[in-house]
């Protein structure tokens, strides 16, 4: 199979033909062809073949977490998509398990879309939006329930729990996300409005077979985008989230500078017998590139922990020449602080930790640290500077790499991949930047070999970001322009 060969082909029929219709031989070399790829991830979920996105049905359920992600298997393109299942003790090694939903009901027909799964007794019920089209190619949704027992056994519910959309709402009509609330159990629903306008609906069930709609999660966002994906509601420390990635939203000085954005509202608890949801602001999650389609469950211990989609739609990426794309980010622990959700990677991740290297260098100028190189690795730094800019460069060879840098002159966090490697996605911008005013900084970082993840000041503000860069790119430099930079850093290899 030649690079890019499916993708440069992709017609609707190629797009919707079933997984299951392709040899063995045809599976077997695209897989191949993804292995041998430059930008194959080392220590994070992504599929072995075609295109992952929104993680879904993340639960702990049985003594494991199970995770399942979207995906199109064929190539690095949205087409007929499937549910793929992973399992983990831990939340760090995960083990394929296999196609969990198939596109195989006249309800899921053109796709198994996104979803969620509650643990009711001693079975995990996944509930997730089932995709048809017409022969006119309408889309009508479903919401659908399948079941999976101890034994990993997936059963479906037919028919589907509510079918197709309620009026005064478009067919777009997806993504339900399930909790249990003092012996009921309630779902939401991302939907667009007859006025093209994103909102988020609330259905209530006494047994998550049956459900019946409370009407619309009322929030003062009435004209906030024409789509909500992917809701996410929860309570931490008393008070009620409500997790969601708004489509349409017009850029707004440093806010919404990618396609589509992520992003919560914290509140009073959700009434959950009328919908009002009385809320702060709208605030982004992730200030980096390719941040999207959160979700999160309660951990074994009573933490709330968080994977995103490290990706965007209609976006392309360099590693689509080689028949895949995207991954998940790593998983995040999240907590409120003071109306605020910081993200925090999971202490789990320790376990990946190998070689370690410290320094404390003290630089006046731009300096690459012949002691630090690295591709995949951890790294952990304090800054304290009177340089106009100070930070670092990371994935770099002389002034080439990603840099993340406090620019205390325009009072800016700043994250360039303008130089990072292949160049994508340029029209919207190859800078991301929030205001900073401080003179120290704290930074938590993880690179993998096509990805970077950024944890600043004890995940008060995270960078999420694709690179794709050189195998030779590999120093890592104190950035110090005009004024000297201390610095303490401690780095190991994953």
């Amino acid at each position: 199979m030649k690079s890019g060969e499916f993708f440069s082909e992709w017609t609707k029929e190629k797009r919707y033909k079933r997984y299951e219709e392709y040899s063995k031989k045809e599976i077997q070399a695209l897989e191949k062809q993804v292995y041998d790829s430059e930008f194959r991830q080392v220590f994070h979920i992504q599929p072995k073949s075609g295109l992952l996105n929104d993680p879904n049905g993340f639960c702990y359920f049985d003594g494991a977490y199970h995770l399942f992600y979207q995906w199109f298997p064929m190539g690095p393109v949205h087409g007929l998509k499937y549910w793929y299942h992973l399992s983990s003790k831990d939340l760090v090694e995960w083990q394929e398990v296999d196609i969990a939903l198939r596109p195989d009901t006249e309800y899921d027909s053109h796709g198994v879309f996104s979803g969620s799964g509650l643990v009711v007794g001693d079975e995990l019920f996944l509930m997730y939006t089932g995709n048809v089209r017409t022969e006119q190619w309408e889309r009508i949704p479903y919401q659908l329930i399948a079941k999976m027992d101890t034994n990993g056994k997936i059963q479906k519910c037919i028919p589907p729990v509510i079918e197709g959309s309620l009026e005064g709402y478009t067919d777009h009509f997806r993504d339900p996300k399930l909790w249990e609330q003092s012996g009921k159990y309630y779902a939401v629903i991302g939907v667009q409005r007859q006025n093209e306008t994103g909102a988020c609906l609330l259905f209530q069930s006494e047994d998550v077979l049956n459900w019946s709609s409370v009407g619309e999660i009322q929030t003062s966002l009435q004209n906030f985008g024409y789509m909500w994906e992917c809701p996410d509601y929860f309570e931490l420390e008393g008070y009620g989230v409500l997790l969601f990635s708004p489509q349409g939203l017009e850029p707004l000085e440093d806010q919404y500078q990618n396609i589509y954005q992520t992003g919560y509202i914290v509140g009073q608890p959700l009434e959950v017998a009328t919908g009002e949801f009385d809320h702060d602001v709208f605030q982004e999650l992730d200030a980096g590139f390719d941040f999207y389609a959160t979700q999160t469950t309660v951990a074994s211990d009573g933490r709330r922990i968080l994977f995103a989609w490290m990706g965007l739609p209609e976006i392309a990426y360099p590693s689509d020449k080689d028949n895949w794309a995207h991954c998940l980010t790593i998983p995040r622990e999240l907590q409120l602080v003071n109306g605020r959700l910081y993200q925090q990677p999971i202490k789990e991740l320790r376990k990946l930790r190998k070689e370690n290297i410290q320094i404390n260098p003290n630089v006046s100028e731009t300096q690459q640290l012949s002691e630090l190189t690295g591709i995949t690795y951890e790294l952990e730094t304090e800054l304290s500077s009177t340089a106009e800019q100070f930070g670092l460069l990371l994935r770099g060879k002389g002034k080439k790499g990603t840099k993340i840098y406090v620019d205390q002159v325009k009072q800016k966090l700043i994250l360039d991949r303008t130089d990072s490697g292949f160049p994508f996605a340029e029209n919207y911008g190859t800078i991301r930047q929030v205001p900073y005013k401080k003179s120290t900084i704290k930074l938590h970082i993880f690179v993998d070999t096509s990805s970077i993840e950024i944890f600043v000041n004890d995940g008060e503000v995270t960078f999420t970001a694709r690179i794709f860069t050189e195998d030779f790119q590999n120093e890592i430099s104190v950035i110090s322009e005009n004024g000297t930079t201390q610095a303490i850093i401690n780095k190991w290899t994953i």
